[in-house]
């Protein structure tokens, strides 16, 4: 099996390394990961300017390819150059943080996923909530049994699915739960501070899941409650029961 690993952490990130290792139980694994990180930048693409992209070794042997640019640039790239065959399985993360509600359309993890799911090759995003010192290796060897389940229940091409861990304070997670996401909000803030030449400035998203609505049964609730989520997802944000509804109208022009 030919595997694509990417991320948005950065390709020297500790979840990239950790689930690297742990891929090769299920196949050959291409790494092309950005060369810095990129998290928050969604399904940006560089086209302005060529993308530049660096060999790394490890041991002096070929570990991966770094890019300059965001984690849908790395897709393409591995996916159009860089792995030998076109790829069976395509994985992005382990992301830094958990990818929950619609966080997922800004993620750039979950992003590298979805470009994979464009490609039809089936792509999982992983990530970890960190709120304590996370162990990755552990969060690798678990996200890589369930991509294997994944795998064995005969995916159509293309399918997309978004896997979370909680945070390690909860010891062993409680289970897993196939959920939906969280996607109602009902509250955001920016934070309005003063810098010493009495200019302000802003931070944004701080504390997002206490700016939620942790509504039960969501991918929010069950990772706040120490259970693995997968949320089978795909990319069309076409509002079918509206066509229906709209196609009846008399628009005039």
């Amino acid at each position: 099996m030919q595997i694509l690993l990417t991320n948005d952490d950065g390709i020297h990130s500790p979840g990239l390394h950790a689930l690297y290792d742990q891929l090769q139980r299920l196949g050959q694994v291409q790494l092309v990961a950005p060369a810095v990180e990129q998290s928050g930048v969604g399904l940006s693409i560089t086209y302005l300017h060529p993308l530049q992209v660096r060999e790394e070794l490890q041991n002096n042997e070929h570990y991966g390819w770094a890019v300059h640019g965001s984690p849908a640039d790395c897709v393409k790239m591995g996916v159009l150059e860089y792995c030998e065959e076109r790829p069976d399985l395509i994985v992005s993360g382990i992301n830094s943080g958990s990818n929950v509600g619609i966080n997922v359309l800004y993620s750039g993890t979950v992003a590298g996923a979805i470009e994979g799911s464009f490609f039809g090759i089936t792509s999982v995003a992983v990530s970890k909530a960190i709120e304590t010192q996370p162990d990755y290796e552990k969060t690798a060897r678990s996200a890589v049994d369930v991509i294997a389940q994944i795998l064995d229940q005969n995916p159509p091409e293309g399918s997309l699915w978004n896997l979370n861990f909680p945070d390690e304070s909860f010891g062993h997670p409680k289970g897993l739960k196939v959920c939906k996401l969280g996607v109602r909000r009902f509250k955001e803030e920016l934070e309005k501070r003063i810098d010493p030449r009495g200019r302000p400035y802003y931070w944004s998203g701080i504390d997002y899941l206490v700016n939620k609505d942790m509504e039960s049964g969501t991918d929010l609730r069950e990772v706040a409650d120490g259970y693995v989520t997968l949320t089978p997802m795909h990319f069309d944000l076409t509002n079918h029961e509206g066509i229906k509804q709209y196609n009846a109208v008399d628009w005039e022009l």
